[in-house]
C-alpha cells in the first residue's frame, strides 16, 4: 500500500493502494510511520507521490461509511497526524502529484513544501462541501496560505475541483511539467534544495508556516468534523456518494 524508494539522501513515499490511493486507516498509518522512520534513518529530504493518473482520490467513503464513532475518530485523528507530520518535517517535503487529487488528496499535497503537477487534464481541489463536510479550520488554513484568503474561502465554500492549470495560475500547486517528469522535476527540486545550507534553510521553510502550525497544534477539528460525519446532512451525502460510484 506503500512504496519506499530511495533516490540518495531523498525518501520518495509513493501511495500504492489500487485503485485509487483511497485514504483509510492502513494507508494513513503507513504514511505516518514511513515518513518518520525515513527521517530517523537520514533522509535530508521527502517526496510524496501516487500513481499516474491518480495522486490520491481522498478518502474512502464506502470503506469508512457505517464504521462506529470511535472507529471515525481515530481515522480523522490519524489524517490530522499526518498533515502534522507532513508539515512540521524536520526536511522538505515535496508532493509529485501526476494525475488527480481532489479532497483529501489536495489535503495531503497542500501540507507539503512544494507541489510539482502534471500537466493535462486533472483536477485538483477541496470538494468537501459537496459531500457534506464542512473544510476544518486547519485545512482551510493550509489552502488559504497557499492562494489567498478570498480564493480559499471562495473555492472552498463552492466545493469546486479546478484543473491543474487553474491550480498553478493561483499557486496551488507550483509547477507543471510532463506526467512522466512529475517525480524527475521533484527530485531535482529537492536536490537544490539541499544544496542549500541546511539549518538556514529548514529553519526558514518551518517559519514560513508558523501560522499554519499553530492550527495544527489544536485537536479541536479531529472532534468537530468526527462530529459533522455524524450529522443528517453528511451521511446522506455520502451515502448518495456510495451509491453513485456503484453505479459507475
Amino acid at each position: 500500500m506503500l512504496d519506499i524508494i530511495p533516490h540518495g539522501d531523498v525518501v520518495e513515499l509513493r501511495m500504492n493502494r489500487p485503485p485509487a490511493n483511497a485514504l483509510n486507516h492502513a494507508l494513513l498509518e503507513a504514511l505516518l510511520s514511513a515518513s518518520e522512520e525515513s527521517v530517523a534513518e537520514g533522509a535530508r529530504g521527502l517526496i510524496l507521490s501516487g500513481r499516474e493518473g491518480m495522486f490520491c482520490a481522498g478518502i474512502d467513503v464506502p470503506e469508512l461509511l457505517g464504521q462506529d464513532r470511535a472507529s471515525i475518530r481515530r481515522f480523522w485523528s490519524l489524517l490530522f497526524r499526518v498533515d502534522r507530520t507532513l508539515a512540521t518535517s524536520t526536511v522538505p517535503v515535496v508532493a509529485a502529484i501526476a494525475g488527480h487529487s481532489p479532497a483529501g488528496g489536495a489535503v495531503l499535497a497542500t501540507h507539503c513544501d512544494y507541489r510539482v503537477a502534471a500537466a493535462g487534464n486533472f483536477k485538483i481541489g477541496f470538494n468537501e462541501v459537496q459531500v457534506g463536510l464542512p473544510l476544518p479550520p486547519s485545512i482551510m488554513r493550509a489552502f488559504s496560505d497557499l492562494v489567498g484568503t478570498r480564493t480559499a474561502r471562495r473555492l472552498g465554500m463552492e466545493g469546486r475541483l479546478i484543473t491543474m492549470d487553474e491550480a498553478r495560475e493561483i499557486g496551488l500547486v507550483d509547477e507543471l511539467v510532463p506526467q512522466d517528469q512529475v517525480v524527475v522535476r521533484a527530485l531535482e527540486y529537492l536536490e537544490g534544495l539541499l544544496r542549500l545550507p541546511p539549518i538556514a534553510m529548514n529553519r526558514t521553510r518551518l517559519v514560513g508556516k508558523a501560522r499554519l502550525l499553530d492550527v495544527l497544534d489544536d485537536d479541536a477539528d479531529v472532534e468537530s468534523t468526527t462530529r459533522y460525519w455524524f450529522s443528517d446532512e453528511t451521511q446522506d451525502a455520502m451515502q448518495a456518494l456510495v451509491e453513485s460510484l456503484k453505479k459507475d
